[in-house]
């Protein structure tokens, strides 16, 4: 495995998160959100996921995405997002404190797959945290559960394509079998 180290987190519902860490180094990042958002953007839904509150948006057109101080800017036509992944100074006028800087930008960078009850994944996807560990963005992947209108289906495990091939290429992670098959609870 490439630089990535695994760890999983329970939640008090018996739910599991299984993360894959990587470095969240500037170039990566970079490459990463724009083969994402350029070539991928019809099949993602993102925003932030934590404890009560989940913001699941979807691009309707094909975002543009630039990069300015360490900022990379996703503007999705309507709206944008501005997630900071690498050295951000400022302007010469106002420049950027450092511990401001450092509380911005993207420290902790993992997939992740989140586990049921029974420890079969249901969602797969990109989790980055700032530097104060607060949660910047979630990106979830096609999910084999879900149609493209987000309604429940039988598991079509080709869905995970995206997620292994982002694996393989990025992190030399090797497949993981699908499933096993699983009953989705209802979102609360």
């Amino acid at each position: 495995m490439s630089g990535t180290t695994k760890s999983v987190e329970p939640n008090p519902d018996g739910y599991l998160i299984e993360y894959t860490d990587f470095e969240p180094a500037a170039l990566l990042l970079e490459r990463l959100l724009r083969e994402l958002f350029e070539q991928h953007w019809r099949v993602l839904v993102f925003g932030y996921c934590i404890q009560g509150a989940v913001f699941e948006l979807q691009a309707t057109q094909p975002p543009r995405i630039s990069l300015l101080d360490g900022y990379l800017t996703v503007d999705l036509g309507a709206g944008h997002m501005h997630l900071c992944i690498g050295e951000h100074h400022g302007s010469a006028a106002r420049p950027t404190p450092p511990e401001i800087a450092a509380w911005r930008r993207v420290r902790r960078s993992a997939l992740f797959r989140s586990l049921n009850r029974e420890q079969a994944p249901v969602s797969w996807g990109l989790r980055l945290w700032n530097g104060r560990a607060e949660q910047m963005l979630t990106v979830f992947f096609p999910n084999p559960y879900y149609d493209a209108d987000m309604r429940r289906q039988p598991p079509d495990w080709r869905k995970l394509g995206l997620w292994s091939d982002l694996r393989a290429r990025y992190f030399d992670l090797p497949p993981e079998p699908p499933g096993p098959e699983t009953k989705l609870e209802q979102h609360m």
